[in-house]
């Protein structure tokens, strides 16, 4: 992402903020895993969305008026013994001169220098409860200034939530955003790709994970966007199953749910396929349905409709295809009210798609759905799911599970699949997965 964009995120930031007021975002922490070892690091979302700053021990401060310069930078010093171990690092001179701060100082003086920043302002932005050891010390610098009220020091007038300002400037992307959600996208949509060319009866789950993830790292995606769900037969039905240890068996479906994250942007794909390349007359039913509702809630993303129309749209689908079928009984207006379809169908249609992989932004506004505009970027995933031994559900359908996903961007003319170079007909994927040479060890 270039510095301007973020540049320009900070102006907007400061123009809703208004003047008499103080903006304070902390990045995210390092997180143990195991003796001397840590997770890898990743920025908070709206830090980074910020500052563009990848370093932990970090602390971003807007100061709208400000004469020394309106953004501040709290970050680590420079430390060649510990850069030899852990890494370079900024310090405070690469802040103002790689990452655009106005201003930039050691993280061990905020104790003595943030409190001055916070006093007297009209308001504070900050987003309350995502890092509780922080929020302790925001309570600690507030008691402090309002201990030296008798020298004339004046605590903040009021506490915002930073979050509202900041979802609704995340929730539209921008051209820039686009184009790196849309590298993610092609990345994902690659790997899915390969992941039906070398499947075949006798894999490993993990082994088809591992294609994945080798080809995120290849094209430059150091890690996915979140776990990736690979699931073959009953584990399908699994909606965030994520063991991926089970051997793959011929006739049964492989649902995979996997996402690269590229230059912090999510993407967010599923499909599903036979392992041995030939869908069963069971699997199709279901397969097409869930796909006939898929493309109808895709027909429903435009500027002018709400979030839910594509949810109803593909509730309606599923409940008329599940009687259809015999799977469900009954009036299919009154199975949509009483949400009968629930038993196999038990999640929302889509979510916002971005930084985050369920990314931020109301979906009401004032107790009314969000009305989609053009720059939104969301999900399209309905499934249908039938475990073993489901009740009144005849054998044949048992251990079937199927999401058809797509990511989707609205604009002036609709929705546009960014995903669409992943097949998911069933001619589509059968004709993939039979002219395909890959092939992979098994054990």
């Amino acid at each position: 992402m270039e510095s301007k964009e973020f540049a320009r995120r900070r102006k907007q930031l400061l123009q809703m903020m208004g003047e008499d007021s103080i903006a304070i975002l902390p990045t995210a922490s390092t997180y143990p895993r195991n003796r001397d070892v840590t997770f890898p690091f990743r920025a908070d979302s709206n830090f980074y969305y910020l500052t563009g700053f990848p370093e932990p021990e970090a602390v971003a401060v807007l100061v709208p008026g400000r004469s020394h310069g309106e953004y501040l930078l709290f970050c680590r010093e420079q430390d060649p013994e510990k850069e030899v171990w852990e890494g370079r690092r900024a310090g405070t001179n690469g802040a103002c001169k790689n990452y655009g701060a106005d201003d930039a100082f050691p993280i061990t003086d905020i104790d003595d220098i943030l409190p001055g920043l916070m006093e007297d302002k009209a308001r504070v932005y900050y987003a309350m409860g995502y890092y509780p050891a922080f929020d302790q010390r925001m309570v600690g610098w507030v008691n402090l200034i309002r201990q030296a009220s008798r020298a004339g020091k004046r605590p903040p007038g009021e506490f915002i939530a930073l979050d509202h300002l900041l979802y609704e400037m995340r929730l539209i992307k921008s051209a820039q955003e686009i184009k790196t959600l849309r590298e993610a996208i092609r990345i994902s949509a690659e790997a899915h790709i390969r992941a039906m060319q070398l499947c075949h009866p006798s894999m490993m789950e993990y082994q088809i994970e591992a294609e994945y993830l080798h080809h995120f790292v290849s094209q430059g995606c150091r890690a996915p966007a979140y776990p990736p769900i690979v699931g073959g037969g009953g584990n399908g039905c699994v909606l965030h199953y994520t063991d991926n240890n089970a051997r793959l068996r011929r006739g049964d479906l492989l649902l995979v749910d996997a996402g690269a994250e590229y230059d912090y942007y999510a993407a967010d794909i599923t499909r599903t396929f036979p392992t041995s390349g030939r869908f069963s007359p069971t699997q199709k039913a279901i397969y097409e349905l869930v796909l006939e509702a898929q493309l109808a809630a895709i027909a429903e993303i435009r500027p002018g409709n709400h979030w839910n129309e594509p949810h109803e749209a593909a509730v309606r689908v599923l409940t008329e295809g599940l009687v259809a079928l015999g799977l469900l009984k009954g009036r299919v207006s009154t199975l949509i009210k009483k949400e009968h379809y629930r038993r196999f169908y038990m999640h929302r249609t889509g979510h916002w798609l971005g930084m985050d992989v369920h990314d931020v932004g109301d979906y009401k506004v004032d107790g009314e759905w969000r009305v989609f505009e053009p720059g939104m970027t969301l999900t399209v995933e309905p499934g249908l799911y039938i475990p073993a031994n489901s009740q009144r559900v005849a054998k044949k359908w048992w251990n079937i599970g199927i999401r058809i996903e797509d990511d989707v961007l609205v604009t002036k003319e609709g929705g546009e699949v960014l995903s669409a170079a992943v097949p998911k007909t069933v001619a589509e994927v059968e004709a993939l997965m039979a002219s395909s040479q890959i092939r992979v060890p098994t054990q």
